[in-house]
């Protein structure tokens, strides 16, 4: 993919000096964290060193009162509870966090996670109906509810009180339930608004603990659970989300519960667990259930009580997880032919996609697959329940939830993010939609949202890539967005001892005048560069540093982002 560098601006000389002089840092590492919104010593103690009493009050959050009192009450009378929640990693994080927490103390506690394709996205009537026909007075929803308004208002009538926890955009209407714990909530005054699902979660479990004079070290037990909501939703690892995801990873690498355990056993994750490793091994395993068979099996799995009971679940899902990728793997090639005998890489400036057999579960990574080679807003759809119903992915900084949006007038119902939605509408309206999501896009997008921008924190020279300078970016995990993994630039450069690793990858040492550095460059799927760069031909070289461990030896290698050359 043709990417377009964008250097991120030079911070204010006065203040990135200030900063390099307040924590002794040198001014090009000064310079990234000013970009990072670190301006002082204080900000950047904050940022190196989380703090768990940094954790906001959760009582901040409107609506947390009421939550916590009617949580209490139904314990107080012993009323059934039942903890609803999405069935992607993000909800059944959320539910295997809320269910172990109220199940280690309280008996009268179920879970349930709806049919992706019979019941849908949300709450649904039938998991309202199922609440009231077995007697739970309380429904607590996470991940999902802010939008639900007429199952809530089927809740009252059948007499189920609901807490809803999610952190989706709201709509104009707030659902009429017990409370509403949505940070996005325009009347909420919570501080940090980018929690996950299972951060909203959490914060209740905290609110509750508080109340009811729980230790609260015992509630950081969960917090790999959080760590791997906020990993696999992409929301941004800043604020307290940063907290979580530190501590979270922390419990990850050191003692986390059988059901990651068993997880990070199959994907072959051994240690040093990011948050990388978690986007492409532990949450992919996850959400595998949920979109070939039922969420409840990795649920299932994430409150395992033993690791013998653990890995004896994990086997299940990843023999779903191995069929998921085959669907994927199959799908993808069908949308990329039909995207070419389409022409829509032409003109078009978005791509939507109808086959009314394509497998749901699958489509929205099928999108992000489109983007990877033909870069704009996407869109794929399939036919569940004779409706079209697909996942939508975005491109750098085009808010895809704003042009679904304005397509609404041709949609039964729709959700999301800036960057992934979900919508479902007729299949007769499929053509329609396609024609006027089209028009919206090509209104509002730029041709800067068209082509893929790589990110530069800043120019280096080679000798500047040493240890002392590798130890403090180690320090700026976890990355993520928010906090993306720095990446630099070293401009005319010329390659030595150049290799070709498993026919698709590349090895080799850069060389620049007047440096005495001589990294080695690993370059994943980079083989087609072999004969230019054999050629002793000058190129800038864009990277992230790492370190790589080889015979108990150790060394800093560069990973290629991109390469240009003059």
């Amino acid at each position: 993919m043709d990417f377009r560098w964008k250097l991120k601006s030079k911070a204010r000389p006065e203040i990135v000096e200030y900063l390099s002089n307040e924590i002794n840092v040198n001014p090009t590492l000064a310079n990234m964290l000013v970009n990072r919104g670190i301006q002082n010593f204080q900000q950047a103690k904050d940022f190196f060193r989380p703090d768990l009493d940094k954790l906001h009050d959760p009582m901040l959050m409107k609506d947390m009162d009421k939550a916590v009192q009617r949580l209490v009450l139904a314990i107080q009378n012993q009323e059934f509870i039942l903890i609803y929640g999405d069935y992607d990693v993000d909800g059944t994080t959320s539910v295997a966090l809320f269910y172990s927490f109220i199940k280690s103390f309280y008996a009268n506690v179920s879970f349930y996670i709806p049919d992706r394709y019979k019941e849908g996205y949300g709450i649904s009537e039938k998991g309202v109906r199922y609440a009231a026909e077995n007697n739970f007075k309380l429904l607590i929803s996470l991940d999902c509810g802010i939008k639900a308004l007429d199952k809530i208002e089927l809740a009252n009538e059948l007499g189920v009180d609901c807490i809803i926890c999610d952190h989706h955009t709201p709509g104009e209407t707030l659902p009429q339930a017990i409370a509403v714990l949505d940070p996005k909530r325009k009347d909420c005054s919570y501080p940090y608004k980018e929690l996950s699902g299972c951060g909203v979660g959490f914060k209740l479990v905290q609110a509750f603990s508080e109340f009811t004079g729980r230790s609260q070290a015992s509630l950081y037990a969960y917090l790999d659970l959080v760590a791997v909501s906020i990993a696999s939703d992409i929301v941004p690892i800043t604020g307290e989300n940063r907290i979580l995801a530190y501590y979270g990873l922390e419990r990850l690498n050191n003692n986390p519960r059988p059901g990651i355990k068993a997880l990070l056993l199959k994907g072959k994750v051994e240690k040093d667990i990011n948050i990388t490793d978690i986007v492409f091994k532990i949450g992919p395993r996850i959400n595998a259930s949920g979109r070939l068979e039922h969420a409840k099996a990795s649920v299932e799995l994430l409150i395992s009580g033993s690791l013998d009971e653990a890995v004896r679940r994990a086997e299940l899902v990843e023999d779903v997880n191995a069929a998921r990728k085959n669907f994927d793997e199959n799908i993808t090639r069908e949308a990329l032919e039909m995207i070419e005998n389409l022409e829509l890489n032409g003109a078009s400036k978005s791509t939507v996609l109808f086959k009314e057999d394509w497998h749901k579960g699958v489509i929205g990574i099928v999108a992000s697959r489109c983007i990877e080679k033909y870069y704009r807003p996407t869109i794929i759809l399939t036919e569940s329940n004779n409706k079209a119903t697909g996942s939508a992915r975005s491109v750098f900084d085009f808010d895809i939830y704003e042009a679904i949006e304005a397509c609404s007038d041709l949609l039964e119902q729709f959700g999301g993010h800036k960057y992934a939605a979900g919508l479902t509408l007729p299949v007769e309206n499929v053509p329609a939609f396609q024609k006027k999501f089209e028009r919206v896009v090509s209104e509002r997008v730029n041709e800067i949202h068209l082509k893929p921008i790589q990110e530069i924190d800043d120019e280096l020279i080679l000798d500047q890539i040493n240890y002392k300078f590798y130890n403090i970016l180690k320090q700026m995990t976890p990355f993520g967005p928010g906090n993306p993994e720095p990446v630099f630039c070293v401009n005319q450069v010329h390659a030595e001892n150049v290799r070709i690793l498993k026919e698709k990858h590349l090895r080799f040492e850069i060389i620049q005048d007047g440096q005495n550095t001589r990294p080695v460059c690993i370059g994943f799927g980079f083989a087609e560069y072999y004969q230019l760069l054999n050629s002793k031909m000058r190129f800038n070289i864009a990277f992230e540093i790492r370190e790589n461990t080889f015979r108990n030896t150790s060394s800093l290698q560069l990973y290629v982002k991109d390469i240009k050359f003059d």
